[in-house]
């Protein structure tokens, strides 16, 4: 005896070539052979549906081994819809829906036959060549009029599929269909879907690419409509953006040759810095590049993006886990249906009749065979009929079942809504849609807007296609179990939780997938030719910073380069600190000099009626020791900070105590020679030696350096100024800019040159009184203190400008680029300059020449206070029994002394030694009276 489910599995097992002629049969009644490879279900409105029920066959056959998955669950997700919506008494009431629906095998050719029945309806016969055996007319089972299609699940089916149904109007959506060739609205017309098309996921896996920092990769399709304008709208997009680089586009064949894949992957490794590989590839295809890696000992290499043809299936990584570990691949938002789970699961033999397929799928999941005619003749296992899907056998649904719901339920409030307008209160079709117009249809769907199966909206743009909404999956190997784990969805942008991502080197970081390396901060990128993404790094030197990702500018001249050279920041500026040793050591010698002036003047003032503050001219001597004073006290405006008052007083004092030290001296050498030159003439005193006289003189000569002082402040005000070329080093770390007085070369050599050529004509009269005996006047002790200040200056002039012209050669030296097109003048190549303060410094920037004029300044008046005075305060101070007064002489004795003397010194080249002694002596006796000789200064005596 043969059991009823045994008797109704055979009879759904019987294969049949689809007639012309459809006649009405009892419910126990095996179907007829039209309808053996479909499935038909009776109902107002006729829905058309095309599932990839099998595999595509191999060696010619159409058709392959049975898709549980992606075959069944689908059909069965729209038999289960269906059945809601017929059940729902809100959404077409009175209207049931009934279904046709088609195996595709998997293949577009196949698929186009098997569309041909949906035009049946539309497409008019000719019978009368045709005559029954007993000669009576034909009668023709009239075909169901398909108003929709929902499908197909391969692009390329889809595409194939819309072409015919577009020439007869009928409205098509897919449920799995992505590539966005389907998105041009004037070819596809009548095609709509509720999955984001492939631009999009091209889209969210170029974010994810940027994201993981990965700007080189690599491309994988299967040929094909999917796998080619999923990689080309890649590529696009990528191009657009301008962030990603394609190191290679590789394209599987339809039909791979042996080895196909193994040459793919020694292609892929042609870029080993290429080690992303984007993937727009069928389930088969994947698992056998995944195989070819594993082969080819690159388990760990390959980074995998893989498309939502990867998703989170199960079958591509089968005993493939360590190779597709890392492995992120996206899929469109989904969410598992709790009722569909329950219909299927409590689908039997017994109460699915309706899905011929579904005995086959019996033997498949449960791994037996019903009787004789079971499609697995070799299962030793016989199927009892008591199993049960999800207790006897694994499941889990597929990711597609809440889109094909989707899709029927967009057909179904599009009929919905078209009855409301055209049958308003009409029970059931009313003649108006007894013949569906189906672009009026289509205007329908695409207005359509409903909350879906998994509560998600569900609308359609004007070219048919769903919001982008996609979860992101990555492939991760637990101690445990493998398992494909969300770590981020994108919804017109990308969200990736970076910490819940794993890598097969167990490494928290990502992987680099990079043809050149991040340039660190500071270096620019030089763009190898044609490739955006190959660079060499080139860093920002001297004074120039990254202005941007693939230049370096200049810093302007008062600035230099940030630390990290992505920038430039003013240049520090330093002047001379009170605490510098080139500031301490000028300011002990001036303070030195200002109490020793001091005290020199204090001592002249008590003892200002003694012979020897007389001897030495009181009022002369007051002035000299002002500008002995005023030498000394310049340092300190010279150290102090630069600003107006400080630069003001620096003018004014740069030149003036010089002036008053040698205008008082050459007032004095000058009154002398021509004492002495008027002596030998005539016995009658010169004009102009009288103490007022000399005053008149030395303020005369000082004025004309006070007037200049006048009109330099007049030509140009002082100010301030910054010069940052004084210490502009090589290294832009050291540079500072000094704060200074802005004071011109000609203005120091003016200021300078007036003192400086009074101190040489003061000796040159020094040279020519060297002869007068120094027991009449001071003019050796003038002399040796102008000899002595003249070779200061002498050494001075040449370190100043010898040492401005090696500075200007050491930046003629540098580097061009360092100094831009800015020039520098000489003024600011001067190292130590005029001023302690502007130029000089010691500083944690390195060392500069210190200014030498306060040097200057202070040794030439140490040089006056020691030579002129200290040996008159010895005398006041410490030998006041020298200091007493002599007898007095008229003009006519001390010039006659003065001219025996230098008799003497001729006569004394000429003759021996005793005849010199005699002459001089006879000539004494003659001309002076018979008392002993005391020699005395001429300033003994009152002239």
């Amino acid at each position: 005896m043969v059991s009823a489910f045994e008797w109704y599995g055979c009879l759904l097992l019987l294969t049949g070539v689809a007639g012309s002629v459809s006649q009405r049969t009892d419910p126990l009644t095996p179907p007829a052979p039209e309808y053996a490879h479909s499935i038909r279900l009776d109902g107002d409105i006729i829905l058309g549906g095309l599932f990839p029920v099998h595999a595509r066959g191999e060696r010619g056959a159409p058709c392959g081994e049975l898709k549980k998955e992606k075959g069944i669950h689908r059909l069965e997700a729209m038999l289960f819809a269906i059945d809601l919506i017929n059940k729902d008494p809100d959404l077409l009431p009175n209207v049931t829906l009934g279904a046709r629906i088609l195996d595709t095998c998997s293949r577009d050719t196949y698929a186009l036959e098997q569309s041909l029945t949906f035009v049946q309806a539309l497409i008019e016969r000719d019978s009368t060549d045709v005559r029954c055996t007993s000669g009576e007319q034909p009668i023709f089972a009239k075909p169901d009029k398909i108003i929709g299609v929902i499908g197909a699940a391969a692009s390329s089916v889809s595409i194939m599929v819309a072409n015919i149904l577009r020439l007869f109007k009928i409205p098509q959506i897919s449920y799995a269909s992505t590539a966005p060739e389907l998105s041009d609205n004037t070819r596809y017309d009548f095609f709509s879907r509720v999955v984001p098309p492939d631009s999009y996921q091209a889209q969210a896996m170029l974010d994810i690419v940027t994201a993981m920092g990965w700007n080189y990769v690599s491309t994988l399709a299967s040929e094909g409509n999917y796998g080619e304008s999923g990689v080309e709208a890649f590529v696009q997009i990528s191009r657009e953006s301008g962030g990603v680089c394609i190191a290679q586009s590789l394209k599987i064949p339809r039909e791979p040759r042996l080895g196909e894949f193994d040459k793919i992957i020694l292609r892929l490794l042609e870029t080993p810095n290429a080690r992303a590989i984007v993937m727009f590839a069928n389930e088969d295809d994947i698992r056998r590049v995944l195989d070819a890696a594993k082969r080819n000992n690159q388990t760990g290499h390959f980074l995998w993006v893989g498309s939502d043809s990867w998703g989170s299936k199960i079958s591509p990584v089968v005993q493939q886990e360590s190779v597709a570990e890392g492995a992120i691949t996206i899929l469109p938002k989904r969410a598992s249906i709790e009722a569909f789970d329950r219909y299927f699961k409590s689908r039997s033999l017994s109460n699915n009749r309706r899905n011929v397929w579904f005995a086959e799928f019996w033997e498949e999941n449960f791994g037996c065979k019903l009787g004789m005619h079971g499609k697995r003749p070799g299962s030793p296992k016989k199927c009892t009929g008591l199993e049960k899907v999800g207790r006897d056998s694994t499941y889990e649904q597929e990711g597609k079942v809440q889109f094909v719901m989707d899709a029927v339920y967009a057909m179904a409030n599009a009929l919905h809504r078209m009855h409301r307008d055209l049958c308003s209160g009409y029970p059931g079709l009313c003649p108006r849609m007894s013949n569906i117009d189906g672009k009026e249809l289509l205007g329908y769907i695409r207005n359509v807007s409903f909350n879906g199966s998994a509560k998600t909206l569900v609308v359609f743009n004007e070219n048919g296609d769903a919001p982008g909404r996609y979860d992101i999956y990555q492939y991760q190997i637990t101690n445990r179990s493998a398992e494909y784990r969300i770590i981020g969805h994108w919804t017109d942008q990308l969200h990736l939780n970076m910490n819940a991502m794993q890598w097969a080197s167990g490494d928290s970081s990502v992987p680099a997938s990079v043809c050149s390396l991040p340039c660190q901060t500071g270096e620019r990128k030089k763009v190898v030719k044609g490739v955006s993404c190959c660079w060499h790094c080139e860093r920002c030197e001297g004074y120039h910073y990254q202005a941007s990702e693939f230049t370096c500018q200049l810093c302007p001249y008062e600035q230099r380069p940030d630390q990290n050279r992505t920038g430039c920041q003013p240049i520090p500026i330093i002047k001379l600190e009170w605490h510098s040793p080139w500031a301490v050591v000028p300011v002990f010698i001036a303070i030195l000099g200002i109490l020793t002036t001091t005290f020199v003047v204090v001592t002249f003032v008590r003892y200002n009626d003694t012979p020897i503050v007389r001897a030495s001219g009181r009022e002369m001597s007051y002035v000299l020791l002002t500008g002995i004073f005023l030498c000394y006290v310049t340092t300190f405006p010279m150290i102090a900070a630069p600003e107006v008052a400080v630069c003001s007083f620096r003018r004014i004092f740069l030149g003036l105590g010089m002036c008053f030290s040698y205008a008082a001296l050459l007032t004095k050498t000058n009154r002398i020679h021509r004492i002495f030159e008027q002596g030998k003439q005539s016995v009658a005193a010169p004009r102009f030696i009288s103490p007022a006289s000399q005053l008149v003189i030395t303020f005369s000569l000082i004025s004309v350096q006070l007037m200049g002082v006048f009109v330099w402040f007049v030509a140009d005000p002082p100010h301030t100024i910054v010069d940052y070329g004084e210490q502009r080093t090589q290294d832009p770390e050291n540079a500072r800019g000094v704060l200074k007085c802005d004071i011109s070369d000609l203005s120091l050599i003016c200021s300078l040159g007036y003192s400086i050529l009074l101190m040489v004509t003061c000796t040159v009269y020094a040279i020519k009184t060297r002869g007068v005996p120094e027991t009449f006047n001071e003019a050796k002790p003038i002399g040796f203190t102008m000899y002595t200040t003249c070779i200061i200056w002498l050494a001075f002039i040449p370190i100043f400008f010898g040492t401005a012209q090696s500075a200007e050669r050491n930046r003629h030296s540098s580097p061009k680029s360092d100094r831009g097109d800015q020039t520098i003048s000489r003024r600011d190549l001067k190292l130590g300059g005029m001023v302690v303060g502007e130029l000089g410094a010691q500083t944690n920037a390195g060392f500069s020449y210190p200014d030498l004029k306060p040097w200057a300044h202070s040794f030439s008046a140490s040089v006056s206070l020691g030579m002129l005075y200290m040996p008159k305060v010895y005398i006041i101070i410490l030998h006041p029994e020298q200091n007493v007064p002599k007898r007095k002489r008229s003009f006519k004795a001390i010039v006659t002394a003065a001219t025996m003397t230098n008799k003497l010194s001729q006569l004394a080249s000429e003759r021996p030694n005793g005849e010199v002694k005699t002459e001089l002596c006879e000539s004494v006796d003659n001309s002076t009276p018979s008392t002993k000789t005391t020699y005395v200064s001429y300033t003994n005596h009152a002239i």
